[in-house]
């Protein structure tokens, strides 16, 4: 069933494991993709997975230079038309010493990779939603922005800033037709998890592919009344 036939939608870190999962999923789903991360030959790689047929292009970008995403929503507009969503996947996660031996670098590190490259991407794609009456925005938060974890306070703190960021968002755009929502995954069952916790049950992890369903359905129609919300993706860990 595609779901979103017709439909344009911009997906940032779009060549890691839960990016390349959406951008097939959506892909399979008939929609138009501007597939954006910072590594040109992992985008390579990206196109020879996606679907037969599928419409796509491409974007290597630094998200944390503002200016960047203002021009690719530019781009995508005049390139593939009228875009109708955003998934916010870009950013990463990194342990670290405790909170009093935390350097202001990591701290800056965790808050620029994880927050501001949403926030960047949002308020330039936020136009282009208004201009069509109507959109989606899916932001990827974490597990880890529900509570806080020794060793891990930049990135709990950063996650924890995309749920509060989503419900300023779906507050500030509900009357637009826009809705904004986000996910927050537990361990992702990916090549890196498993090289860094090979004595964990792995049977408990989610699947980037399961992952991807829940951002597909609120990029959906079927999510039309749903916004503000913090989606947990915990399966069974």
């Amino acid at each position: 069933m595609n779901q979103l036939a017709g439909r344009i939608l911009i997906i940032t870190g779009a060549a890691g494991n839960l990016g390349r999962a959406t951008a097939k999923t959506f892909a399979a789903a008939g929609a138009t993709l501007a597939l954006v991360d910072r590594d040109p030959r992992a985008l390579q790689q990206l196109q020879d997975e996606l679907p037969t047929g599928s419409a796509f292009a491409t974007f290597a970008l630094d998200l944390l230079d503002p200016r960047q995403p203002v021009e690719l929503g530019k781009e995508v507009r005049s390139s593939l038309g009228q875009i109708y969503g955003l998934v916010n996947i870009a950013g990463g996660f990194a342990m670290g010493p405790t909170v009093d031996e935390t350097t202001p670098e990591d701290w800056d590190a965790m808050l620029s990779l994880n927050l501001r490259t949403a926030l960047n991407c949002a308020r330039a794609v936020i136009p282009h939603l208004r201009e069509a009456g109507a959109g989606r925005i899916v932001n990827v938060s974490a597990r880890a922005a529900t509570r806080g974890a020794a060793n891990m306070a930049p990135y709990c703190v950063s996650k924890a800033a995309i749920v509060t960021l989503t419900e300023s968002l779906a507050e500030e755009l509900k009357h637009a037709g826009i809705t904004a929502n986000c996910i927050l995954p537990g361990t992702l069952d990916t090549p890196q998890n498993r090289a860094a916790m090979p004595q964990q049950d792995r049977s408990t992890w989610v699947s980037p592919d399961a992952v991807a369903d829940v951002i597909l359905f609120l990029a959906s129609h079927s999510a039309r009344c749903v916004t503000g919300a913090a989606i947990p993706v915990y399966g069974r860990s």
